[in-house]
């Protein structure tokens, strides 16, 4: 039978975290003296308590959480970003290198598995928070349901590239940001760094108004059938920003399987390789597309036009705007300034 907390537990954690946790930071504060222990309390508790609707579900924070689980990098990425590392007692399946600015901080939280780790081996850390980023975070036949979370007197919540909806925007991106930010409390971290992503996709935006787009191809993995971007996730938005157009922007998924002759009769012109642990390098991926000699007339394909972009890039988190610059910058070189 799983290890379950008890209620109690639960709450005299959110009340630890009341205590411990600043409104604008997430990191302990200094041992007050105990005639301003009160005081310290009302500080900590001021904005809260929080209601956030995720995926269908509902859940209210009394006090910014304070032991946290992230599965998958694009939320641990999105936590360090806002400052949140102090608040992180673990860390699952890294899906590239880390951002080089976060990598220290990163590299102090203990990871607990390469891949999605055991609903046992999160709840061993204690945790009040498990952030997810695929929807395979919370898979129920692996029993981490967040349901079985919610059993435990563990808070939940899904990354919104994953809750059911017609098609991703950079808003949702913004929106990730922001309601992180206010179940931690640091909403003002979160405004600034929305407007540093707008001002960087404002400029991208200008450069390329009035260009012809180029015809993209993403290919993640696949030999039997392309495994690729559709037109529900955040890839499609990049591609759109930057100037381009994926050639399967009609798929009505994130990721979907199509085959090698509808990607021959869509002629991408630029390939864009999805980099990522466990899917093959992606010279291998290079090399196995252009031995395809089905693939052998497709314009991408004759010019050998590939770009590589990590899978953690293209993703709803901190690193889409950059990742937009670096592909536009690809795809109309005269428009983007190195």
């Amino acid at each position: 039978m799983f290890p379950v907390r008890r209620r109690v537990a639960a709450t005299l954690a959110a009340l630890g975290a009341a205590v411990l946790m600043s409104a604008c930071g997430g990191a302990p504060a200094k041992a007050p003296e105990a005639p301003e222990a009160p005081k310290a309390a009302a500080t900590a508790s001021a904005g809260f308590p929080v209601t956030v609707d995720n995926c269908g579900v509902s859940t209210t924070y009394t006090a910014p959480p304070k032991r946290v689980v992230t599965i998958h990098q694009h939320p641990a990425e999105l936590m360090l970003a806002l400052g949140l590392e102090k608040s992180m007692v673990g860390t699952a399946f890294p899906d590239s290198e880390v951002l080089e600015q976060y990598r220290a901080a990163y590299e102090r939280i203990p990871e607990l598995a390469k891949k999605e780790p055991s609903f046992e081996a999160v709840l061993e850390t204690d945790p009040d928070l498990v952030y997810g980023g695929y929807g395979s975070a919370f898979a129920e036949k692996e029993g981490r349901s967040r349901q079985a979370f919610a059993g435990a007197g563990v808070n939940t919540y899904l990354n919104l590239e994953y809750c059911k909806r017609d098609k991703l925007s950079v808003e949702q991106v913004y929106e990730e940001i922001r309601t992180i930010g206010k179940i931690f409390g640091v909403g003002d971290r979160a405004e600034a760094l929305v407007g540093d992503m707008r001002k960087k996709l404002d400029t991208v935006a200008t450069a390329v108004k009035d260009v012809e787009p180029v015809p993209v191809f993403v290919y993640d993995s696949g030999d039997k059938s392309a495994f690729t971007a559709g037109g529900a996730g955040m890839g499609e938005q990049m591609i759109r920003m930057a100037g381009g157009k994926n050639i399967f922007s009609d798929v009505p998924e994130v990721f979907a399987d199509v085959s090698w002759e509808q990607v021959v009769e869509r002629k991408p012109e630029v390939i864009v390789l999805y980099d990522y642990a466990g899917a093959g390098t992606v010279e291998e991926k290079k090399k196995f597309l252009l031995s395809q000699k089905v693939l052998a007339d497709v314009p991408a394909i004759k010019n050998q036009r590939f770009m590589v972009l990590p899978l953690t890039a293209t993703l709803v988190g901190v690193r889409p705007p950059a990742a937009v610059e670096e592909l536009a910058r690809f795809l109309h070189p005269t428009k983007i300034s190195s």
